[in-house]
């Protein structure tokens, strides 16, 4: 029976433990293919991914980006696929846009890309976390990644071997909605 879409949201976790099972490419391409229909500043479409799932490559990929002070995320190397989230600026909205408004554009685009890829994911049975902290130096040097492209973060694909089951509290509607005003 497929979810809801309040259902995915709702059972969507931060999956930090993995199976050693590799995931079809097909489910990795559909899971891009969502993020490639998201919305974005201008319509730039920003986005660029490196999908890594050789394993080797990975192995090598993981040992160096979360290493040292990074390795607090080196649970992600048991994770059968990483996504290198990548982002190509344009001059309109994410140049000149950032000095008029002081947003940084991009990170509210990739953000919306990188959601859809996770909620397909989950639809999909796979679960997934997204990775901030990591080398992006490193990141950059070993996948020989052009200046031209931002590295904005990673997310972490495969089938789930245990799932977070207590929700952590959230805040309340009230607490964080208001209407016409500022509450308190």
């Amino acid at each position: 029976m497929k979810k809801s879409f309040q259902q995915l949201v709702q059972n969507r976790r931060s999956i930090r433990k993995y199976l050693e099972k590799p995931v079809e490419r097909e489910k990795i391409l559909t899971c891009l293919e969502a993020a490639r229909m998201a919305p974005s500043a201008d319509h730039v479409q920003p986005w660029r991914y490196l999908v890594i799932d050789e394993p080797e490559l990975k192995r090598k990929f993981t040992d160096e980006v979360f290493s040292g002070i990074y390795s607090k995320t080196k649970f992600a190397a048991k994770a059968p696929v990483i996504i290198v989230m990548l982002a190509k600026l344009d001059v309109v909205a994410n140049r000149i846009g950032k000095q008029i408004q002081g947003i940084h554009y991009y990170f509210i685009d990739m953000g919306i890309a990188g959601e859809h890829i996770v909620l397909q994911a989950e639809e999909l049975g796979l679960g997934t976390c997204w990775i901030g902290w990591f080398s992006t130096r490193k990141t950059r040097k070993l996948l020989n990644i052009p200046r031209k492209y931002k590295i904005v973060s990673l997310l972490s694909i495969g089938y789930c071997e245990s799932r977070p089951s207590k929700e952590k509290k959230r805040k309340t509607l009230s607490e964080i909605v208001w209407f016409n005003k500022i509450g308190k």
